[in-house]
């Protein structure tokens, strides 16, 4: 093999590898062929890379040469410096070369090519500095960096990735590293001749995890009310605990079930009623134990939307609103890990790209110890042979993206398991004089649920292609015992299996117009079992028409949407759509819908936007939390029925607020709300159903934010939202004996109506890594219907002139007191060399107000008066949930 001369390029020189002399290639007739390498004829010197005048150093690379013998393709098998494979690979692609001829046809082929960069002759003995500067504790490169040598003018900027070569007399040298937002650091290094020395220079930041307002590719705003939160917005909200969904509960339009409870009460609605999805996945349960954290990782979601009303057609068989948490992008650039631990639960999650293939792989895990605990308070408190309490959760996600051509895939799985018992004693106790104890009760519920979802897009037709599949499976068990020996008397569990499909497809239709049409469909079998004589529902009280104690269900819910969005002005958007499902309990019956849905936005001006919106929704029959098999069984009471309106205003007087304004009527033409009591107090024997539970009703109310987004080390916003919900039931009429009259169908307000709910939040970075905010929440009581709680009263006579409590018409019954809490976090993070650290106190309800559940009604007598005292108590307590948590971020 010969080599072609060199060729002078500046300071680089360029060496060619090519064939000495021409191979020979046999034919199959026996024949020989000639293959002609290429030669060159336009050379393409490299410039040597300014700063690495004194620098010796080679690149090769492989070169692919076509048959016009143009450069068609260069990759680099070896180099010495960054700098220098940048000029040699741009330097490349301007060689020409006579191309390789076969039988004297062009032949594209392939070849090694070496640029040689010569450093100046005579130069001094000098040391080579290897190096990066990264910010500490996040390790980010940072390219925007300066390094200032002691006795050098010009400074020396690192690459895009932060790396950074230079080339130093031997000897004692001060180097300034400065970058903006990070306090100047200086450094002191000796170096000697032909010493090769790699160092990182890290940066401490003026600002701690700074609150900075992200540019981002938004989706357009096409619908009329969505809020998006992001970053910090998500996860330093006082009394949340970190997480993102329970920010929704401190939201416009939002009321709640209790204080700490995260399920939201959208728009008068209930909270079956509003979806909430990650990624297009819908997740059945969202909180562990109600009361603890998500069942999803925070690190997991990068930004959450928010619709309380006329939420865009993909999200369908739904009445109510939708909530989207979107699944944080992939960081390319390195291995990421955090982990956390606080009282109750400790978690991690790791996030690592394979860069040789482009996948991307992220796993997150988290596990309680609240049943070790539960277990140490209840053995201090508790004497021998009583119960025990059981409570204990954990959950999972695990995250895959691959580009496939084009396109790219992701596989994304997740789940959760809740387990609340009170177990009965494996051994039996006595009294302190002796005496054997009796046999005790035990109960427990175990919910678990998990889902996996395999999505692939690609380009179709000028526009996106989107398919998705989604297998899961959602329990709930309920279990009776009794001991000592504790003996297992019943179980009573939901099982759900399901199996679902979509698709979704967009395409720009010019300048003005976007088409997005899509559809799913999705199987479920529905299986109840129960067993034993102390079953909460035992199969003695099967019953065809009760959708919660029929053995099995098998149902077919299928939908297809398609969604115009024109855009004739820039300051008009109009968007149409039209959604079509169909609910099908298989064998039994089966229920079609039309959804017409339409969205106007108008800019005003430059800073102010009138919008509106109108909507039709349906969904299946509902309890007041999702329950498994619900929604296929339930279907044989029909659907339900409403309209969403909604017209608002969105202002932006400044670059750092936003100002908005909706009213909402909602009518509710045909609600299924079932009573969750009857479940929980084993009344089954009747069935749910004796009566039609079908009502209608309405709810209307308007919403007022004011709101800064992250910037300037704070973010914060206060919302008011006035809110009335009515239902058309049938109340039953009692006179001042208690006797039963009638029965008289009118409005009364919703189980979990607030007429008045104002929230306002802040939180500020204070420097030096501290960070403090506050919470104030406010709403009026919930009007007392004797749903989950006693049944109101008002006072009344017996037969006898006494007085005592009768049963209170529901439309007549009073409220709860107004109740409201103020919740507080402060935080200090460390940044260490590759390590964050964060401690953080988090408490809910540091006010320690106390709200009122229900009222408890009872009669004393005295001795001396043979008549009753009639006497309502409020009944509650103060829910304080004191969070300290440590987490650490590499």
């Amino acid at each position: 093999m010969s080599r072609l001369p060199f060729h002078l390029a500046g300071w680089s020189l360029a060496l060619c590898c090519l064939f000495a002399s021409h191979p020979v290639l046999a034919q199959e007739d026996g024949g020989v062929s000639e293959l002609v390498p290429p030669t060159l004829v336009a050379d393409s010197p490299a410039l040597h890379p300014a700063g690495l005048e004194d620098t010796t150093g080679t690149v090769t690379l492989e070169l692919l040469v076509d048959e016009q013998g143009a450069v068609a393709e260069v990759a680099v098998t070896a180099s010495e410096h960054p700098r220098f494979t940048e000029a040699a690979v741009e330097a490349a692609r301007g060689l020409r070369f006579a191309p390789a001829t076969l039988e004297g046809r062009p032949q594209p082929v392939r070849m090694p090519f070496v640029y040689l960069f010569q450093g100046r002759a005579g130069a001094p003995r000098v040391a080579k500095v290897y190096g990066s500067v990264r910010a500490r504790g996040t390790r980010r490169p940072l390219a925007d960096a300066a390094i200032l040598v002691s006795g050098q003018a010009a400074p020396v900027h690192p690459d895009e990735e932060g790396h950074f070569l230079l080339q130093l007399p031997e000897g004692t040298h001060t180097l300034e590293v400065r970058a903006p937002g990070y306090r100047p650091a200086t450094f002191e290094e000796t170096l000697t001749a032909g010493q090769q020395l790699e160092v990182i220079y890290r940066l401490e930041p003026l600002q701690l995890k700074p609150y900075e307002t992200v540019v981002r590719d938004e989706r357009p705003r096409t619908e009329v009310t969505r809020i998006s939160l992001h970053e910090q917005e998500l996860r330093e909200v006082p009394g949340t605990q970190g997480d993102p969904f329970r920010v929704v509960m401190l939201m416009p339009g939002v009321g709640s079930l209790a204080s700490g409870l995260g399920y939201p009460v959208v728009r008068g609605g209930q909270p079956a009623a509003t979806g909430f999805f990650i990624d297009g996945v819908r997740v059945p349960m969202l909180y562990h134990l109600l009361l603890g954290p998500a069942v999803v990782q925070p690190e997991f979601i990068d930004t959450l939307d928010f619709f309380p009303g006329t939420p865009p057609v993909q999200y369908g068989r739904l009445l109510g609103g939708a909530v989207e948490g979107r699944v944080s992008r992939p960081r390319e650039d390195r291995l990421h890990a955090t982990a956390s631990l606080d009282f109750i639960n400790s978690g991690v999650f790791l996030e690592a790209p394979i860069h040789a293939t482009g996948t991307h792989v992220s796993v997150a895990g988290r596990m309680s110890y609240t049943g070790l605990l539960a277990s140490l308070v209840t053995d201090a408190l508790s004497s021998a042979g009583s119960s025990s309490i059981e409570a204990e959760f954990w959950d999972y996600q695990a995250r895959v993206e691959q580009p496939v051509g084009r396109g790219r895939l992701r596989l994304l799985a997740l789940g959760s398991s809740d387990v609340l018992a009170e177990r009965a004693p494996e051994e039996p106790g006595q009294l302190p004089d002796g005496t054997p104890l009796g046999a005790s009760n035990g109960a427990g519920i175990v919910t678990r649920f998990h889902r996996v979802d395999l999505r692939g897009t690609h380009p179709l037709a000028g526009g996106e292609l989107e398919l998705g599949v989604t297998a899961g499976v959602d329990t709930l068990s309920l279990t009776s015992e009794r001991g000592p020996p504790r003996v297992v008397l019943g179980e009573y569990t939901l099982r759900e299996q399901s199996l679902a499909g979509r698709f979704r497809w967009t395409r720009a239709l010019g300048q003005t117009l976007q088409l997005t049409a899509g559809g799913d469909v999705e199987h479920r079998r529905a299986t109840v079992v129960a067993t034993g004589t102390g079953a909460p529902a035992g199969s003695r009280y099967f019953s065809d028409d009760d959708p919660l104690t029929r053995p099995t269900s098998n149902a077919r819910l299928s939908g297809a949407y398609a969604e115009l969005r024109w855009q004739p002005t820039p300051r008009w958007m109009v968007v149409p759509g039209l959604r079509a499902d169909a609910y099908q309990l298989l064998q039994e019956v089966t229920h079609t819908t039309l959804e017409p849905r339409l969205t106007v936005r108008h800019a005003l001006t430059q800073s102010l936007v009138l919008k509106g919106g109108a909507g039709l929704f349906h969904q299946a029959p509902t309890v007041l939390l999702h329950l498994p098999v619900m929604d296929a069984s339930g279907l044989r009471y029909g659907l339900q029925e409403g309209m969403q309106l909604d017209v608002g205003a969105e202002w932006k007087p400044h670059e750092q607020w936003e100002l908005s304004a909706d009213v909402f009527y909602n009518p509710l033409h045909r609600t299924v709300e079932l009573d969750l009591r009857q479940v929980l107090e084993n009344r089954r024997r009747g069935g749910l159903g004796a009566d039609d539970p079908a009502a209608s009703g309405e709810a209307y109310g308007f919403e007022l934010m004011a709101r800064h987004p992250l910037g300037n080390d704070w973010f914060g916003w206060a919302s008011y939202s006035f809110l009335q919900s009515r239902r058309r039931l049938p109340v039953h009429r009692y006179d001042d004996r208690n006797q039963h009259v009638g029965i008289e169908v009118t409005r009364v307000p919703f189980a979990f109506e607030q007429e008045h709910v104002f929230n306002a939040a802040i939180s500020r970075k204070l420097g030096r890594g501290y960070t403090v905010g506050a919470v104030l929440h406010f709403n009026t009581g919930r009007p007392e219907t004797g749903e989950l709680t006693p049944q109101p009263m008002r006072p009344g006579e017996d037969s006898a002139g006494n007085p005592r409590w009768v049963r209170q018409d529901r439309d007549a019954a009073s409220r709860m007191p107004a109740f409201w809490r103020v919740d507080l976090r402060a935080s200090k993070a460390w940044a260490l060399d590759d390590l964050m650290l964060e401690l953080s106190l988090d408490l809910l309800n540091a006010s320690l107000q106390q709200e009122v559940l229900f009222y408890e009604y009872t009669s004393e007598r005295s001795a001396a008066d043979t008549s009753a005292t009639l006497r309502r108590k409020e009944q509650g307590f103060p829910v304080v949930l004191p969070m300290l948590g440590l987490k650490g971020t590499y």
